[in-house]
């Protein structure tokens, strides 16, 4: 049932095949070659040339197969590896079609029925594919080209807009906690919930929470807060779509900003001033407001959960933003420290059941108390959680591989407080956890970008409610290392986060 065609050359595939039969699920490349004495280069090329025409007949979830010889790849699935110059270096060429190396495994002529080994003009020497491997191709997901965004909301019984900060284009309004969602930063919180249910009373606060605050965080230095001047009016689609967002977000008013003497930054609209608001870096505020309302419940676990917003470093387990979950306890003076180690306790005991459901590996979790810290061992984390409120105590996890334990990760912090607002007997305790880094450490995601990704093979792996060890689809993705110098102008200051956005 097969249609066999003769003579066709690789590299002008779409030449060889009318339109309707250009779409192939798999196309297969068994050992590569120019012929002769070809060296390195003349065969990348040929593979270069192979690759972009693969790319015109395949279909969007297609395949290509390219089975080379020991050692010919350059990747670190060749046993011996040569050196990357002498190598057919397969992952970087495919990458110039839009391509990614998705699976690799060693290439069984037996298993191929009717393969023979022929070797050169059928000589009675075979072809040697012995330690062969098979380097399995997918497309890459395009860089997306994003626009400037605004974003509406309510705020103070009114609409207003700002324009959404570049590094969050992207990353606002994902929604990665709704009931809908099946990503696993959900099913950490969901988990987590479910078993801190059985130890206490436990109530959702599911309003919603706004993206932004007005005013000021004490001891927050400024330069870590994404800062938003307001707009009353409302851009119209066409306007946002021509990306004019900038226009349109300053044009009926001129702003200047200046500092008071508390640090606050002023936003001057006419003869009226404003305090700016910023995006949440946290929801602690939320967390001491929920306190004050007459629907707090001393006893019971108080738990709200959202992203947040803070500029800092960006490395893979440094985030400008993540989902934060925050529980609210009042109990009885004196009690406090039997309900944060009550707490604690479940929250280790959650965090273990997930990791061993998922990787063989083994979660070391401590609480450690905040004076025996140093600044400079702080992750960002927990740097600005203690900048923001005093803590008492830190929930750190490191990883134990083959007996030996990998950097350790704050994942959550503890901080008690008196509550005289609701009784002067009562003493609140409230604890933060990042779900993006526990999630990151449970399914073993090294880098927090991919947890943002829209490629469907992340999401694919982690079937509603099941958390499971990420298997990455990318497989040794080339990397480079450059050079690059710039200049400031005298009395402008770095800023590494717009740095990482450009």
């Amino acid at each position: 049932g097969a249609e066999v065609m003769f003579s066709v050359d690789c590299t002008k595939l779409k030449d060889y095949f009318l339109p309707e039969k250009r779409e192939f699920d798999c196309i297969y490349f068994n050992f590569p070659h120019c012929g002769r004495k070809a060296g390195v280069v003349k065969n990348r090329e040929l593979l270069a040339r192979f690759f972009h025409s693969s790319a015109e007949v395949l279909t969007e979830e297609g395949e290509v197969h390219v089975a080379l010889c020991n050692g010919q790849g350059g990747t670190p699935a060749d046993q011996p590896r040569r050196e990357w110059h002498n190598s057919w270096q397969i992952v970087a060429v495919a990458a110039g079609a839009g391509f990614i190396l998705s699976n690799i495994h060693p290439f069984k002529a037996e298993t191929i029925d009717g393969y023979k080994c022929t070797g050169y003009r059928s000589q009675d020497k075979s072809f040697c594919v012995e330690g062969a491997l098979n380097h399995i191709f997918t497309r890459s997901t395009p860089l997306p080209y994003l626009k400037p965004m605004i974003c509406q909301i309510e705020l103070e019984s009114r609409k207003v807009s700002f324009q959404v900060p570049q590094v969050l284009v992207d990353k606002i309004n994902r929604c990665f906690l709704e009931p809908s969602s099946n990503h696993p930063v959900r099913t950490v919180k969901e988990k987590l919930t479910a078993e801190l249910r059985q130890a206490f009373p436990l109530q959702n606060i599911d309003y919603c929470l706004s993206l932004l605050h007005q005013g000021h965080l004490n001891d927050v230095c400024h330069s870590n807060i994404f800062w938003i001047p307001l707009s009353a009016e409302t851009p119209s689609t066409e306007e946002m779509s021509d990306g004019l967002a900038n226009a349109v977000l300053f044009s009926h008013v001129d702003f200047c900003r200046d500092t008071d003497k508390d640090g606050w930054v002023n936003v001057q609209e006419g003869c009226h001033i404003s305090k700016q608001y910023y995006l949440r870096p946290s929801l602690l505020p939320y967390a001491q407001a929920i306190i004050q309302k007459g629907a707090f419940l001393p006893g019971t676990l108080h738990v709200l959960s959202g992203p947040v917003f803070r500029k800092c470093l960006i490395t893979p387990y440094s985030m400008p933003v993540f989902h934060e979950m925050v529980f609210v306890c009042a109990v009885n003076r004196g009690t406090e420290d039997s309900c944060i180690q009550l707490l604690v306790n479940n929250i280790k005991t959650s965090i273990h059941s997930l990791h061993q459901t998922v990787s063989g590996f083994k979660l070391n979790i401590n609480l450690q108390e905040a004076t025996s810290f140093e600044t400079t061992e702080l992750n960002d984390f927990a740097a600005f959680e203690s900048q923001l409120s005093k803590i008492q105590y830190f929930i750190c996890v490191e990883i134990d591989t083959s007996g030996s334990c990998e950097k350790g990760f704050c994942v959550g912090v503890i901080r008690t407080a008196h509550n005289e607002l609701v009784n002067s007997e009562l003493v609140v305790v409230f604890a933060s956890l990042n779900l993006d880094l526990l999630a990151m450490l449970i399914c073993g995601i090294s880098d927090w970008r991919m947890l943002w990704t829209s490629d469907a093979r992340f999401l694919c792996q982690f079937p509603r409610g099941e958390l499971r060890l990420f298997k990455s689809f990318s497989l040794y993705p080339p990397s480079y290392v450059h050079d690059v110098s710039f200049w400031v102008p005298d009395g402008e200051k770095f800023d590494e986060v717009a740095f990482h956005t450009i």
